[in-house]
């Protein structure tokens, strides 16, 4: 095989949702490494979320084009790969650390014979962006929010992430540079900070990882020695305490001299400014409230729980808000809408978004279609998106195309709120937290469990009719689910 056919350089793909940078976060390879087609290469940090991107060729790193903390356009060069490393020896050198100055110009062939991954519009089948099998859209794996800071890989020979490896040729041409992390294991084994091999299956590498726990610290207990879930959770704890301290760290102010703090707006948060910046000075809000007696909710609740079929399934209030929301939309569909300037959309599908406030910024991710599903359904589904956002593994697509929305900012013990509308919706409810209170019943004062409900809604959409019966629905309902689902279903 020719040197052209061998080395491919992969650009950074769209990512998705018209998005057109990201940042390199941490390098997950590093120069010279044996990768796997699929393999996890570079995380990287979008307006969106935080994404794993996985090899398009198997073969051997031969240069990394872009330091950690860069911020790349889509379709920038970011990785060369040899697709055939058991071919001999490049005609041309690979990058090392060895400083710039030190390393010979590339030739002209040589520079000929990298081969660029397709343009947009070429993307090979079974690729990312590309056609996959059964018609659909291969996309990547993402990781959205993260709950701590950012861990590194350990990193070998104490070689600067700022080496470079080449000077730029005449032709334009990235300057590939030495990305010194530790390569991540594969096939069950995990790389010690020693370049030793340890025994652990994904989702333990994974647990590990979430917890910040090094593998190669950890004596394993199962069969030939693997390493357990057990065991990271056990070594996570023995570890707490250490690990309390560089987190902590990264996440206390850091003051100058004019006792002030300048904080980068990027990623996430930027976004979001900007999105809530264009919907309140675009969409007109008006914001309803209702308080209601939600006593004999919390006590269906209960119920619920006891079933046997119900025993293993997370309930929670959050589950009764969101079926008394997409039941008021059955009864009210003009809410489930759109403004396109000179039409309103009304959707027949909806893809309710839980609103969910981080350290990175503030994400919507949504339930597709959520309205046609059972209410075990729909537990499950909002069980698995919760999960799935604290372990960081929100991908862009959960977070597209919401239609409606609902903020749980009784959580954080607060009542209620004014929320701002997503771009591209025209309704957000705001639950607050559930409250022991005085309360008229059957007209005795009795202590009575009480939340309050905040709905925002584009006026151009819905009017004060409209946005007040589809608040009352829902207040109805929570004040007597079972008599609401009788009488509307």
């Amino acid at each position: 095989m020719s040197d052209m056919s061998r080395i491919k350089t992969f650009n950074l793909p769209d990512l998705g949702e018209g998005l057109t940078e990201g940042e390199i976060l941490a390098w997950l390879v590093k120069v010279g490494d044996t990768i796997e087609l699929n393999q996890p290469i570079v995380e990287v940090e979008t307006a969106k979320a935080a994404v794993e991107i996985p090899a398009k060729w198997a073969g051997q790193v031969q240069a990394i084009h872009h330091p950690e903390g860069t911020t790349v356009e889509v379709g920038t060069p970011i990785i060369a790969i040899d697709t055939d490393p058991g071919a001999g020896p490049l005609e041309t050198p690979s990058t090392t650390a060895t400083p710039s100055s030190d390393l010979p110009t590339p030739s002209a062939a040589s520079l000929a014979a990298v081969e660029v991954a397709p343009a947009e519009g070429m993307i090979e089948p079974g690729l990312i962006g590309g056609a996959a099998p059964g018609g659909r859209t291969a996309v990547l794996v993402g990781y959205g929010p993260r709950t701590t800071a950012a861990k590194r890989r350990p990193r070998k020979g104490g070689v600067p992430a700022q080496a470079a490896a080449a000077p730029a040729p005449a032709a334009p041409a990235p300057q590939p540079v030495v990305a010194p992390v530790a390569a991540p294991a594969r096939n069950g084994q995990a790389a010690t900070a020693t370049g030793g091999l340890v025994l652990a299956k994904p989702p333990v590498r994974k647990l590990a990882k979430d917890l910040g726990v090094d593998l190669g610290t950890v004596t394993g207990s199962g069969p030939l020695g693997s390493i357990t879930r057990e065991d990271v959770q056990q070594a996570a704890n023995g570890v707490s305490a250490v690990v309390a301290e560089p987190i902590a760290a990264t996440t206390a102010p850091s003051f100058g001299a004019d006792r002030e703090q300048r904080i980068p707006v990027k990623g996430v948060r930027k976004l979001t400014a900007e999105n809530m910046s264009r919907s309140a000075f675009t969409a007109p809000h008006v914001t309803e409230f209702l308080t209601v007696d939600v006593t004999r909710a919390m006590k269906a609740l209960d119920r619920l729980r006891g079933r046997r079929e119900w025993r293993d399934v997370r309930v929670s209030p959050l589950l009764l808000v969101a079926k008394a929301v997409l039941l008021a939309v059955q009864r009210h569909p003009m809410v489930n809408s759109t403004w396109a300037g000179d039409a309103i959309v009304v959707k027949e599908y909806v893809n309710l978004g839980i609103a969910a406030a981080t350290e990175r910024g503030l994400i919507v991710p949504n339930v597709k279609d959520a309205g046609r599903l059972s209410l075990r359904e729909l537990a499950d589904a909002l069980t698995d998106l919760v999960q799935t956002a604290k372990s960081g593994r929100t991908s862009p697509a959960a977070m597209s195309g919401g239609t409606l929305t609902i903020t749980n900012v009784g959580v954080f013990g607060v009542d209620t709120g004014t929320p701002i509308l997503p771009p591209g919706e025209s309704a957000i409810l705001a639950f607050g937290a559930v409250r022991e209170m005085p309360w008229v019943h059957k007209g005795k004062v009795k202590v009575r469990q009480v939340t309050t409900l905040g709905l925002s809604f584009d006026h151009r959409i819905i009017d004060g009719e409209l946005g007040s019966k589809f608040l009352r629905d829902i207040g109805d309902f929570l004040t007597d689910p079972e008599a609401a689902l009788l009488a509307w279903t």
